[in-house]
Protein backbone atom coordinates (compact mmCIF):
# COMPACT_ATOMS: atom_id res chain seq x y z
CA UNK A 1 0.00 0.00 0.00
CA UNK A 2 3.17 2.28 0.05
CA UNK A 3 1.78 3.80 -3.12
CA UNK A 4 -1.22 5.36 -1.10
CA UNK A 5 1.55 6.62 1.39
CA UNK A 6 2.11 10.95 1.67
CA UNK A 7 4.55 10.90 3.69
CA UNK A 8 6.74 13.63 3.36
CA UNK A 9 4.75 15.30 1.34
CA UNK A 10 3.08 18.77 1.73
CA UNK A 11 -0.29 19.39 0.75
CA UNK A 12 -2.50 22.79 0.91
CA UNK A 13 -6.32 22.26 1.42
CA UNK A 14 -8.38 25.55 0.41
CA UNK A 15 -11.35 26.34 2.24
CA UNK A 16 -10.10 23.83 5.11
CA UNK A 17 -12.15 24.25 7.93
CA UNK A 18 -15.92 23.84 5.93
CA UNK A 19 -17.49 20.37 6.41
CA UNK A 20 -16.09 18.23 3.35
CA UNK A 21 -12.55 20.17 3.73
CA UNK A 22 -11.99 19.18 7.31
CA UNK A 23 -12.22 15.37 6.09
CA UNK A 24 -9.95 15.96 3.25
CA UNK A 25 -7.62 17.36 6.03
CA UNK A 26 -7.96 14.58 8.05
CA UNK A 27 -7.49 12.12 5.58
CA UNK A 28 -4.41 13.39 3.71
CA UNK A 29 -2.94 13.58 7.50
CA UNK A 30 -3.53 10.33 7.86
CA UNK A 31 -2.37 8.96 4.87
CA UNK A 32 1.43 11.10 5.82
CA UNK A 33 1.18 14.20 4.53
CA UNK A 34 2.02 17.25 6.03
CA UNK A 35 -1.30 19.14 5.57
CA UNK A 36 -1.58 22.87 5.17
CA UNK A 37 -4.96 24.07 6.67
CA UNK A 38 -6.00 27.09 4.53
CA UNK A 39 -8.84 29.15 5.22
CA UNK A 40 -10.38 32.50 5.61
CA UNK A 41 -10.50 32.42 9.15
CA UNK A 42 -7.24 31.95 11.01
CA UNK A 43 -7.93 31.03 14.47
CA UNK A 44 -10.41 27.92 12.91
CA UNK A 45 -7.34 26.78 10.53
CA UNK A 46 -4.69 26.82 13.74
CA UNK A 47 -7.18 25.04 15.47
CA UNK A 48 -7.58 22.59 13.10
CA UNK A 49 -4.39 22.57 12.57
CA UNK A 50 -3.54 21.85 16.25
CA UNK A 51 -5.78 18.99 16.37
CA UNK A 52 -4.36 17.31 13.38
CA UNK A 53 -1.03 17.33 15.30
CA UNK A 54 2.14 19.57 15.65
CA UNK A 55 3.28 19.08 12.28
CA UNK A 56 0.63 20.52 10.51
CA UNK A 57 0.22 24.18 9.45
CA UNK A 58 -2.77 26.34 9.73
CA UNK A 59 -2.81 29.53 7.68
CA UNK A 60 -5.30 32.31 6.69
CA UNK A 61 -5.75 32.79 3.16
CA UNK A 62 -8.07 34.52 0.54
CA UNK A 63 -8.48 32.75 -2.36
CA UNK A 64 -9.28 35.75 -4.37
CA UNK A 65 -6.32 37.22 -3.63
CA UNK A 66 -2.88 36.80 -5.19
CA UNK A 67 -1.06 38.74 -3.01
CA UNK A 68 -2.51 36.99 0.35
CA UNK A 69 -1.64 33.45 -1.64
CA UNK A 70 1.42 34.33 -2.39
CA UNK A 71 2.07 34.80 1.51
CA UNK A 72 0.89 31.75 2.10
CA UNK A 73 3.31 30.02 -0.41
CA UNK A 74 6.07 31.80 1.05
CA UNK A 75 5.30 30.65 4.99
CA UNK A 76 4.72 27.14 3.15
CA UNK A 77 7.85 27.16 1.66
CA UNK A 78 9.84 28.65 4.92
CA UNK A 79 8.28 26.04 6.89
CA UNK A 80 8.37 22.34 4.88
CA UNK A 81 10.82 23.38 1.47
CA UNK A 82 8.07 22.08 -0.90
CA UNK A 83 4.74 22.12 -1.88
CA UNK A 84 3.21 18.82 -3.26
CA UNK A 85 -0.31 18.28 -3.29
CA UNK A 86 -2.80 21.31 -3.74
CA UNK A 87 -6.74 20.85 -3.05
CA UNK A 88 -8.81 23.51 -4.43
CA UNK A 89 -12.07 22.89 -2.18
CA UNK A 90 -13.12 26.52 -1.29
CA UNK A 91 -16.29 27.54 -2.95
CA UNK A 92 -19.32 29.40 -2.57
CA UNK A 93 -22.68 27.65 -2.44
CA UNK A 94 -25.87 30.32 -2.41
CA UNK A 95 -27.08 31.02 0.68
CA UNK A 96 -30.40 33.15 1.09
CA UNK A 97 -30.39 35.12 4.69
CA UNK A 98 -34.65 34.91 4.53
CA UNK A 99 -35.30 32.00 4.24
CA UNK A 100 -39.19 33.20 3.27
CA UNK A 101 -37.70 35.02 -0.13
CA UNK A 102 -35.00 32.04 -0.90
CA UNK A 103 -37.72 30.52 -3.57
CA UNK A 104 -38.43 33.51 -5.14
CA UNK A 105 -34.60 35.30 -5.13
CA UNK A 106 -32.79 32.18 -6.20
CA UNK A 107 -34.87 32.17 -9.33
CA UNK A 108 -32.82 32.95 -12.84
CA UNK A 109 -35.00 36.02 -13.57
CA UNK A 110 -34.43 37.47 -10.27
CA UNK A 111 -30.74 35.83 -9.30
CA UNK A 112 -28.34 38.68 -8.18
CA UNK A 113 -25.74 39.79 -10.03
CA UNK A 114 -23.28 40.35 -7.39
CA UNK A 115 -24.09 36.66 -6.06
CA UNK A 116 -22.98 35.46 -9.42
CA UNK A 117 -20.08 37.57 -9.40
CA UNK A 118 -19.13 36.28 -6.05
CA UNK A 119 -19.56 32.81 -7.03
CA UNK A 120 -17.13 33.36 -10.18
CA UNK A 121 -14.46 35.14 -7.74
CA UNK A 122 -14.52 32.43 -5.32
CA UNK A 123 -15.10 29.18 -7.33
CA UNK A 124 -13.28 30.24 -10.55
CA UNK A 125 -10.76 32.97 -10.52
CA UNK A 126 -9.86 31.31 -6.90
CA UNK A 127 -9.22 28.08 -8.21
CA UNK A 128 -6.94 29.97 -10.65
CA UNK A 129 -5.15 31.93 -8.98
CA UNK A 130 -4.54 29.25 -6.38
CA UNK A 131 -2.97 27.06 -9.06
CA UNK A 132 -1.09 29.70 -10.47
CA UNK A 133 0.74 30.42 -6.97
CA UNK A 134 0.94 27.24 -5.57
CA UNK A 135 1.26 25.28 -8.92
CA UNK A 136 4.29 27.34 -10.20
CA UNK A 137 6.03 25.94 -7.25
CA UNK A 138 5.03 21.97 -8.21
CA UNK A 139 6.43 22.42 -12.27
CA UNK A 140 9.36 23.88 -11.02
CA UNK A 141 10.08 20.65 -9.07
CA UNK A 142 8.80 18.48 -11.64
CA UNK A 143 6.42 16.68 -9.60
CA UNK A 144 2.81 17.48 -7.74
CA UNK A 145 -0.60 17.01 -7.72
CA UNK A 146 -3.59 19.32 -8.62
CA UNK A 147 -7.07 18.56 -7.46
CA UNK A 148 -10.58 20.46 -8.28
CA UNK A 149 -12.66 19.58 -6.11
CA UNK A 150 -16.43 19.88 -8.30
CA UNK A 151 -19.64 19.12 -8.18
CA UNK A 152 -22.52 16.87 -10.02
CA UNK A 153 -23.76 19.92 -11.13
CA UNK A 154 -20.77 20.95 -13.26
CA UNK A 155 -21.73 17.62 -15.21
CA UNK A 156 -25.54 18.07 -15.17
CA UNK A 157 -28.35 20.61 -14.66
CA UNK A 158 -30.17 20.77 -11.25
CA UNK A 159 -33.16 18.83 -10.77
CA UNK A 160 -35.10 21.14 -9.41
CA UNK A 161 -37.90 19.34 -7.97
CA UNK A 162 -36.00 17.90 -5.25
CA UNK A 163 -36.33 21.45 -3.61
CA UNK A 164 -40.19 21.23 -3.67
CA UNK A 165 -41.61 20.17 0.28
CA UNK A 166 -44.51 17.40 0.89
CA UNK A 167 -46.91 20.10 -0.30
CA UNK A 168 -45.23 20.72 -3.69
CA UNK A 169 -44.19 24.18 -2.81
CA UNK A 170 -40.97 25.24 -4.21
CA UNK A 171 -38.80 26.12 -1.13
CA UNK A 172 -35.78 27.32 -3.34
CA UNK A 173 -34.47 26.85 -6.52
CA UNK A 174 -30.74 25.89 -7.25
CA UNK A 175 -29.04 28.99 -8.54
CA UNK A 176 -27.53 29.55 -11.99
CA UNK A 177 -23.91 30.40 -10.61
CA UNK A 178 -22.91 27.26 -8.58
CA UNK A 179 -23.32 25.14 -11.78
CA UNK A 180 -21.82 27.51 -14.00
CA UNK A 181 -18.71 27.70 -11.25
CA UNK A 182 -18.31 24.01 -11.27
CA UNK A 183 -18.39 23.20 -14.88
CA UNK A 184 -15.99 26.22 -15.33
CA UNK A 185 -13.56 24.06 -12.84
CA UNK A 186 -13.68 20.78 -14.80
CA UNK A 187 -12.72 22.31 -17.81
CA UNK A 188 -10.23 24.21 -16.33
CA UNK A 189 -8.59 21.31 -14.97
CA UNK A 190 -8.54 19.73 -18.56
CA UNK A 191 -6.21 23.09 -19.22
CA UNK A 192 -4.37 23.21 -16.61
CA UNK A 193 -3.35 18.71 -17.03
CA UNK A 194 -2.70 19.42 -20.84
CA UNK A 195 -0.02 22.55 -20.12
CA UNK A 196 1.66 21.51 -17.34
CA UNK A 197 1.58 17.84 -17.72
CA UNK A 198 5.17 17.97 -19.39
CA UNK A 199 6.36 19.22 -15.89
CA UNK A 200 4.85 16.29 -13.94
CA UNK A 201 2.01 17.92 -12.44
CA UNK A 202 -0.85 16.19 -12.58
CA UNK A 203 -4.78 17.78 -12.12
CA UNK A 204 -7.81 16.08 -11.81
CA UNK A 205 -11.12 16.64 -10.77
CA UNK A 206 -13.06 15.63 -7.98
CA UNK A 207 -16.84 15.70 -8.47
CA UNK A 208 -18.67 14.76 -4.95
CA UNK A 209 -22.43 14.48 -5.04
CA UNK A 210 -24.77 16.05 -2.32
CA UNK A 211 -23.47 15.40 1.65
CA UNK A 212 -26.25 14.97 4.02
CA UNK A 213 -25.75 18.22 6.88
CA UNK A 214 -28.88 18.64 8.71
CA UNK A 215 -31.05 19.26 5.65
CA UNK A 216 -34.59 19.23 5.33
CA UNK A 217 -36.32 15.70 5.50
CA UNK A 218 -37.82 15.94 2.41
CA UNK A 219 -34.80 17.11 0.65
CA UNK A 220 -33.12 14.52 1.86
CA UNK A 221 -35.78 12.29 0.88
CA UNK A 222 -35.72 13.24 -2.46
CA UNK A 223 -32.33 13.76 -3.16
CA UNK A 224 -31.96 10.26 -2.00
CA UNK A 225 -34.11 8.47 -4.46
CA UNK A 226 -32.52 10.28 -7.03
CA UNK A 227 -29.32 7.90 -6.48
CA UNK A 228 -28.29 4.60 -7.12
CA UNK A 229 -27.23 3.97 -3.66
CA UNK A 230 -30.27 5.41 -2.05
CA UNK A 231 -28.58 7.94 0.29
CA UNK A 232 -27.01 11.05 0.31
CA UNK A 233 -23.11 11.30 1.02
CA UNK A 234 -21.58 11.44 4.61
CA UNK A 235 -18.33 13.93 4.73
CA UNK A 236 -16.38 10.71 5.27
CA UNK A 237 -17.16 9.23 1.70
CA UNK A 238 -14.45 10.94 -0.03
CA UNK A 239 -11.44 10.62 1.86
CA UNK A 240 -10.65 7.82 -0.17
CA UNK A 241 -10.99 8.97 -3.50
CA UNK A 242 -8.64 11.98 -2.32
CA UNK A 243 -6.34 10.34 -0.85
CA UNK A 244 -6.15 8.67 -4.43
CA UNK A 245 -5.80 11.55 -6.39
CA UNK A 246 -2.87 12.65 -3.99
CA UNK A 247 -0.88 9.96 -4.01
CA UNK A 248 1.30 7.75 -6.79
CA UNK A 249 -1.57 5.52 -6.44
CA UNK A 250 -2.96 7.73 -9.72
CA UNK A 251 0.60 8.50 -11.42
CA UNK A 252 -0.95 7.86 -14.27
CA UNK A 253 -4.03 9.86 -14.19
CA UNK A 254 -4.17 13.71 -15.19
CA UNK A 255 -7.12 15.68 -17.14
CA UNK A 256 -9.74 13.33 -15.64
CA UNK A 257 -12.93 13.79 -13.37
CA UNK A 258 -13.56 11.16 -10.68
CA UNK A 259 -17.13 10.87 -9.70
CA UNK A 260 -17.97 9.90 -6.53
CA UNK A 261 -21.86 10.72 -6.47
CA UNK A 262 -23.63 7.48 -5.56
CA UNK A 263 -24.71 7.17 -8.53
CA UNK A 264 -26.49 10.64 -8.81
CA UNK A 265 -25.38 11.28 -12.50
CA UNK A 266 -25.48 7.61 -13.38
CA UNK A 267 -29.12 7.22 -13.42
Amino acid sequence: MDIFSLSNKTAIITGACGLIGREHCRALAEAGANVVVADVRADACAALAAELGPQHLGIAVDVTSKNSLEQGRDAILARYGRIDVLVNNAAINDMFENPAMAATQSMFENYPLDMWQKSLDVNVTGVFLCSQVFGTIMAGQGSGSIINIASTYGMVGPDQSIYRNEQGEQTFFKSPAYPATKGAVINFTRFLAAYWGNKGVRVNTLTPGGVENNQQPFFVKNYSQKTALGRMAQPTDYRGALVFLASDASAYMTGANLVVDGGWTAI
